[in-house]
């Protein structure tokens, strides 16, 4: 019996020698395989990293075999966020040779192996070292390792699409093939790539493996959901993970834009949910906006200073995301509000009017100039509204590029936002059809926020305003000491 794949992702993987041990021991294997690993875990520590190497092949070897591990043990390894979980990965794929097969071929082929099973940053980061192994064995089927992953994840959208439990219309070939335009390296994919992987998906759904524990439950159990940690109506999308720092590569060495004490409240969880009351109090930390990566430690920034494991679970992605001033929260003064891309609210509360609306500029540059084009949702039934795929790598677009890409999208949000808004649900139509022209309503109006300029004061260094995006791509050249805006 096998489960469904029932999801697409985005994310990374983190530098850090200590995360050999957490790799290691963090395992819901069967007895005796902690402490076989506790051995190796010292050895690799110890000897450096030549050692590392050696274990890293050893556990690969062990999690493909799957001597002492299960199916559903082998993506919790390989999509840990630390340097060694990567040395895994990189050594388990290896066993793999998807020379001369399909991507799709592929995907089926090593989705038999294991369980892709965890946190959704988790089975992100399994997708791509797929991704990076399949054009390494297929350097010429594909332009880029982007592309590899681009398909990949319109492949599992379009999976959950076709035989997930969504209501209403199904998504056509022809549907499939215009979301993917323009994302293959700025041009367009083969349509006779995208015809055949559309009809093999339609044909016969991706699945992967499962433990005897699971094939022995019964079919009323909700092996597809329960393989995915999802309810059955839920899809998961990329960036959509309660800690966005975990979608994007930490670079060391990326550019520090602005720093500075911030107190934070957290006011909306993952898709907006309302943050519970006990999480939401307000906590200062030291804000450093680095890359496209906002730091919230608990001391001052310091570049020969690693990353504490709190420093990591506080940080925050802002790729695609908007800062804005709180006009609505009137209980303290110089609070900003940051929407990121899966839909968190967070507020933070600066020094000085003047601090607030430095942050504001200094967020929303970085957002615009950095963030790539969103990849397609699944938008097979008219019912069932999906967010865009928020992809949390850099773009690759040239600032000409980058610009006409932020107009074209305010362009096409602008139409589309009059032409929902022309067909309003019918006031006898289920509570659910309402929820979900809100949401779209919602997300359409937030898009233009996003994109446009028309407020000026309150979302300066917005996606389409070229002469802040400019100074914001010359700053990361110059270093953070020039104040560009």
């Amino acid at each position: 019996m096998l489960g469904s794949g029932m999801g697409s992702f985005w994310c990374l993987s983190d530098c850090c020698n200590a995360g050999v041990k957490t790799a290691l021991l963090e395992t819901h294997s069967e007895m005796g395989s902690t402490e076989i690993l506790e051995k190796e875990t010292s050895e690799s520590l110890s000897n450096g990293t030549s050692s590392n190497i050696e274990a890293a092949k050893r556990l690969a070897k062990r999690l493909y075999q799957l001597d002492r591990f299960k199916r559903s043990d082998v993506a919790k390894h390989l999509g840990k966020n630390n340097e060694f979980s990567k040395l895994v990965a990189e050594e388990y794929l290896k066993f793999f040779d998807f020379t001369g097969m399909t991507l799709d071929q592929s995907l089926r082929y090593f989705f038999k192996a294991f369980s892709l099973v965890g946190e959704t940053q988790e089975r992100e980061r399994v997708l791509i070292h797929f991704s990076n192994r399949y054009f390494y064995c297929n350097p010429d089927t594909i332009a880029s390792q982007d592309g590899v992953h681009c398909l990949t994840c319109a492949m599992m959208l379009l999976n959950t699409d076709l035989h997930g439990h969504n209501i209403g219309k199904k998504m056509t070939c022809q549907e499939f093939i215009a979301n993917l335009q323009g994302v293959n390296e700025g041009g367009d994919f083969s349509k006779d790539l995208l015809k055949a992987l559309y009809n093999s998906i339609k044909n016969e759904k991706l699945e992967w493996a499962v433990d005897d524990e699971e094939k022995k439950k019964s079919p009323t159990e909700g092996t597809d959901e329960k393989a995915n940690g999802t309810h059955p109506k839920t899809i998961s999308r990329i960036g959509s993970t309660t800690n966005p720092f975990l979608d994007i590569p930490h670079d060391p060495n990326a550019a520090v834009y602005k720093s500075g004490f911030l107190a934070r409240k957290i006011h909306a969880d993952m898709d907006g949910k309302k943050t519970p009351r006990g999480k939401r109090g307000w906590k200062t930390f030291y804000a450093v906006l680095k890359g496209t990566v906002l730091y919230l430690q608990k001391d001052e920034y310091k570049p020969e200073k690693a990353l504490s494991e709190e420093d990591l679970k506080n940080a925050v992605s802002v790729h695609h995301a908007l800062a804005s001033k709180a006009i609505d929260y009137e209980k303290k003064p110089n609070v900003l509000k940051l929407k990121t891309a899966d839909w968190r609210v967070l507020l933070f509360q600066a020094q000085s009017a003047e601090e607030m609306q430095g942050w504001i500029n200094k967020i929303n540059c970085v957002a615009a100039v950095f963030s790539a084009p969103p990849f397609p949702a699944a938008i097979g039934s008219q019912k069932k509204f999906s967010r865009p795929l928020l992809p949390a790598t850099t773009t690759k677009l040239s600032q000409e590029e980058q610009l006409k890409s932020h107009e074209s999208k305010l362009k096409q949000i602008t139409t589309e936002l009059a032409e929902h808004r022309s067909y309003p649900p019918d006031k006898k139509v289920k509570a659910k059809e309402i929820d979900e022209y809100r949401l779209k309503d919602h997300y359409l109006e937030f898009e233009m926020e996003l994109l446009s300029c028309k407020n000026k004061k309150q979302y300066r260094g917005s996606a389409v305003s070229f002469l802040e995006a400019r100074w914001a791509l010359r700053r990361a050249v110059a270093g953070p000491e020039e104040n560009p805006l």
